[in-house]
């Protein structure tokens, strides 16, 4: 295939999202109760969970439910997620993992009464980003770019139009667990619903770079 022609086509095939097979993926502490529908995951989660590393509060957990499938190199990720919020620290949204020293957790946190989407991330120590919002979601969108060796993240609470929340650190070059997390770390437990879950692939930036100047 002619090099003119390799770099349209790749662009077309970036351009394609693919709805992800949900019942085809994998637990990380399986909760005790969840169903998968076509496009919807439910679940009841875990009491007494969580996901922290050290900074701040001398502790390490590593016990949320995860539901997640596997993904090389550059790809975006879209969800959008509703929860029945009640104790302090109640939480769900997207979980980018690596292993338990380097991830990244991104979604709505209920915390002192207040509705905040919060991004954790985890480079071997954990650091938090919160930003409040002025009332109870009813549903919250979540999009998530993995490029190179930066993740950017954004939500929205209509589904059409992002606010972007982080752009952070992820190792590069390293396959990456991409999926549902929710914890409750203070309490028994929630009503958590996952939907529209889809990932689409993103052609390499350096690839696509060598091949704009290697044309014929």
């Amino acid at each position: 295939m002619k090099k003119s022609i390799v770099l349209p086509l790749l662009l077309m095939i970036a351009t394609i999202a693919s709805s992800q097979n949900l019942k085809t993926m994998n637990w990380l502490n399986e909760p005790a109760s969840w169903q998968v529908s076509e496009d919807k995951l439910e679940m009841f989660v875990t009491p007494q969970s969580d996901y922290w590393r050290e900074t701040h509060y001398g502790f390490t957990v590593d016990d949320g439910p995860f539901y997640y499938t596997t993904r090389g190199g550059e790809f975006e990720a879209n969800l959008k997620i509703t929860g029945e919020y009640t104790t302090r620290f109640d939480q769900m949204g997207m979980m980018l993992r690596v292993d338990e020293e380097h991830w990244i957790k991104t979604g709505i946190e209920y915390v002192d009464g207040q509705y905040n989407f919060s991004t954790v991330v985890t480079d071997t120590k954990s650091s938090w980003s919160v930003i409040q919002l002025s009332e109870q979601p009813a549903s919250v969108w979540i999009k998530v770019i993995r490029r190179l060796d930066a993740v950017e993240i954004f939500y929205s609470l209509d589904g059409k139009n992002y606010t972007m929340s982080n752009l952070s650190y992820l190792k590069n070059n390293v396959p990456v667990k991409v999926g549902m997390m929710a914890a409750s770390p203070d309490g028994e437990g929630f009503k958590a619903i996952f939907e529209d879950f889809s990932i689409k692939h993103l052609p390499d930036m350096k690839r696509l770079e060598w091949l704009e100047r290697n044309k014929e």
